[in-house]
This record gives C-alpha cells, structure tokens and sequence, in this order.
C-alpha cells in the first residue's frame, strides 16, 4: 500500500538532504574501521572509527522514512558523503542506527540509538565527547535524546528538525487540513482517523488540482497554507520570490502541498494513528482568526481573496464555526511522549535551518526557542539559517561551518563568533568540493554559502510538555 503513495523528487522517504550519491566514488575512504550489525528489536547499526580518532564521537539520526522504503543505519553517508569524508578524516567516529521500524519511529529511536552508544563504547572505547545530530524527523529525536539521556551527550545539532514536538507538529497540520476539507466543500476527505490512506490522498490531490485552477481556489488554498505557515518559496537554488510576488508564492505553496506535504496530512498520518491506537490531534478551542493574524503568510492571502473578489472573514468565520476534532487521549498522550520538548537542555544546542522549509516550516525554531526560554536555558541554545528553499537544503559546507562552531563552543566554553559574516566565510574557505548542491536536474552545481540573519515568526500551534497550548497574544 506504501508503495503506491511514495514520492520522488524531495525524497521524502528519508526526508533527506542533498542527493550526491552519484559522486560517492570521490569520497572513497580507505583506513576507517567499521563496525556494523543488528540490535535485538532488529534495527541496523553502522559504526566507523578513523584510524586517527580524537577521541569525539557524533551519533547521527536519520529522518523519516515512508514505510516499505528501503531504511539504512546512517543515511546520510550515502546521500553527502562529502561531510562524511570530511568528519571522518579530521578523526571523528561516526555512529547510527536504522531504528526498529519506519515511519513515526520516534518509540524505536530513542533507545535504538542509546543502544549504538552502548555498542560504540564496549568495541571501540568510551568516547571523550558525544555529540548527536540528525536531520528533519532526526533533528527531532536528537533533541529527544539529550532531554531522556542528558548524561550521554555532550552537545547538539538538531537540523532541520521537528522542533515543535510531535502534538504541536501534528496539530498544524490537522489546522491546514481542515481548512482544506471545510473551505474546498469535500465531506469525504479525511482529516483524521484515515481508513483508506491511498484513496484519501487521491481525493485530496484531485480537489488540490480543481481549486488550483480558478481565482477562487488559489485564494482558498493560500489560507490553507497560511494555517502551517508555508513558505512560498520551492525549489532550492532559484531566486525568492519577491515579497509582493503574491501569485508566485501561492503557486510555490501549491508544489508543496501537491509534491510533499499532502502524503503526510492525507496518508501518513495513518501511519502514526496506527501506532498510537488513534487520532492524537485535535481543534477544539482554537480560533482560526487569531491563528490566521499570527501567520507569516496573512499579506499573500489578503491579497488573494481581494484580487479573486472572496470575504475572507466569511471564510474565517465558517472555519471557527465548523464541527471540531476531538483527540482520543491515549493517543494523544503517546504522542506527547514521542516526544514533546521541557525545554530543560543544559549542553550546548546549535540548530539550523533553512528559511524556505515547507515541510518541517522554519517556525519550528521559534517553538523549540520559546520553550527552552521559559525554562531560563536559553543561554546553551543557538540558532542559525541558510537562506534557501527546501528541506534540510544544506551544502555539505553549511553543515561543517555549524559544525565547527559547536565544537568551538564545546573547546571553548564560550560560543565564539556567530554572525553570518564568519559562518559565511567559514563554509567558503573549505573550498569548491564542499560548497555544491544538486540542482533540480540533479547536478552536483557550485553554490555559495547563504547563512543568513533571520528571525522566524512564533510557531501557530505551540504546545509543551506541561499538557498546556501556549496563548499567541
């Protein structure tokens, strides 16, 4: 069934990265010692130690994976060997597990890769210093596990990661569904509780196509996206769209829902109801107009329902009087524990993330910040962006430049120098072999670093670990 709802050109099976593996060859690495098995619960591990290592280990966690996918121990080996090559020559070990299962792996994951730690340590050593890192849905468990196992990580790099936690996460995007459903007029869509995974996703792209065709739809489905706060910007490597550029951004937004996060709100979401024994999402209580002022996207659909002669408020009228979704509270609460963040983080946190993310949206930032502030941690988090459309669309120059940073502040005490100006530098001084990206026709192009100033507006539907929503005004 999985099969026949998978995706190609975002990849978003292992909601990966840069695709370099047709350059793999160049990174040929002789003198590592691998160690690779299989845990009892029957993940896959894969561990490699250079022969001059220091002594730091980075335990990597990969990102989703569409059930029926093929689910290796640390992906990003083969999708940017290059940071590998690099990692692995300046004598860092490598470390990582498949997890038991795919999907919403976040249950297996968690000690899944505790386990790879216990393995690392009693056939290679104890390492002096750990460090977890991940991209996407494993930027979320490495942010998981320094908040369960604090007393194995010395520091971390959540990329691109789910940083809202999974009700938050899950939440948003039962708020854009809904729009959909209620404003598109579709009574057999399911937003929740999905039974038929491929035939609702083949209803929902159908309705996707109709409405993208009149003046009417384009603006209703600007709502929608502005509901999850999508960027309307796609592809990496073109130019942003202008910020009056309303109709580019909404036709941007459409090759988001239509090319990956339709299969997750209409599909996948079976997936993680399956595990959790129920719908764990929920809108009762939430007002859709309030929400509609604090999104990033409220110019673009304001223009859009002028130009296509709509009342918006009408619109957002009938959103808050619409029937709500209740969560079954078992399911509800598996999601919380897998995982909702406390904001208790006490080693050093570097994030990084790219501003035109329209599947883990850039705002993610804000709710990881908001929470590990309200717990006065906010001096061991750091945040950075790369100014880029795409999902965990880094440069493999990108990822060492925040690298290095972290490790400086682990070497130093201190977090040293952060302005874009020395990141920027930093990436460019490693040279055209590392600063590349695939473009759309899946080149391997040169590319120029693009860290960036920028300050995400607040996460829409923020929830913590206290079982409270977070009140936006």
């Amino acid at each position: 069934m999985w099969r026949q709802i998978k995706r190609g050109i975002f990849n978003i099976a292992s909601a990966t990265i840069l695709i370099f593996a047709a350059a793999g060859a160049t990174w040929a690495q002789p003198g590592v010692v691998t160690h690779a098995g299989t845990l009892p619960d029957g993940a896959t591990f894969l561990i490699e130690v250079p022969a001059n290592w220091n002594g730091t280990l980075f335990l990597y966690s990969h990102g989703y994976v569409v059930p029926g996918s093929p689910n290796p121990a640390q992906d990003f080996a083969i999708t940017d060997p290059a940071t590998r090559f690099f990692m692995l020559s300046s004598g860092f070990a490598l470390a990582g597990s498949s997890y038991a299962t795919t999907g919403w792996a976040i249950q297996q994951a968690l000690p899944d890769q505790i386990a790879v730690l216990d393995i690392f340590s009693q056939t290679v050593g104890t390492p002096k210093r750990t460090i977890a890192w991940g991209h996407s849905l494993g930027g979320m468990i490495t942010a998981g596990l320094i908040q369960l196992y604090p007393d194995r990580f010395d520091a971390a790099l959540p990329m691109c990661g789910v940083l809202s936690g999974g009700i938050a996460t899950w939440n948003t995007a039962l708020d854009s569904a809904f729009a959909f459903k209620t404003l598109l007029g579709a009574p057999g869509l399911q937003v929740a509780n999905i039974t038929d995974p491929v035939g609702n996703l083949k209803l929902a792209e159908g309705l996707l196509a109709a409405a993208a065709g009149t003046a009417q739809g384009r603006a209703r489905l600007s709502l929608v996206a502005a509901l999850g706060d999508t960027p309307g910007w796609f592809t990496p490597l073109s130019p942003e769209p202008s910020p009056a550029d309303f109709a580019d951004q909404q036709i941007n937004q459409f090759l988001w829902a239509s090319m990956v996060d339709f299969p997750f709100a209409f599909a996948f979401r079976a997936e993680l109801e399956f595990r959790a024994q129920g719908n764990p999402s929920w809108n009762t209580g939430v007002d859709y107009r309030r929400q509609f002022e604090h999104s990033a996207d409220a110019a673009e659909v304001r223009a859009l329902y002028a130009q296509a002669g709509l009342d918006l408020d009408a619109d957002l009228k009938m959103l808050n009087e619409t029937e709500r979704i209740g969560a079954d509270p078992q399911a509800a609460n598996y999601l919380k524990e897998n995982i909702t963040y406390n904001g208790e983080i006490h080693i050093p946190v570097l994030t990084l993330h790219t501003t035109g993310d329209g599947l883990v949206v850039v705002e993610n930032e804000s709710a990881y910040r908001d929470i590990v502030g309200e717990e006065g941690n906010e001096r061991f988090l750091r945040r950075r962006f790369i100014s880029r459309a795409g999902h965990c669309a880094f440069t493999p120059a990108e990822t060492i430049a925040a690298m290095k940073a972290l490790l400086n502040r682990l070497d130093t005490g201190q977090w040293g120098p952060l302005d874009v100006t020395d990141l920027n530098n930093e990436a460019e001084a490693l040279g055209s072999s590392f600063n590349i990206f695939a473009n759309s026709a899946g080149m391997i192009v040169p590319v120029a670093p693009a860290f960036v100033e920028f300050h995400p507006s607040q996460y829409l539907r923020p929830f913590d670990a206290e079982d409270k929503d977070h009140d936006k005004d």
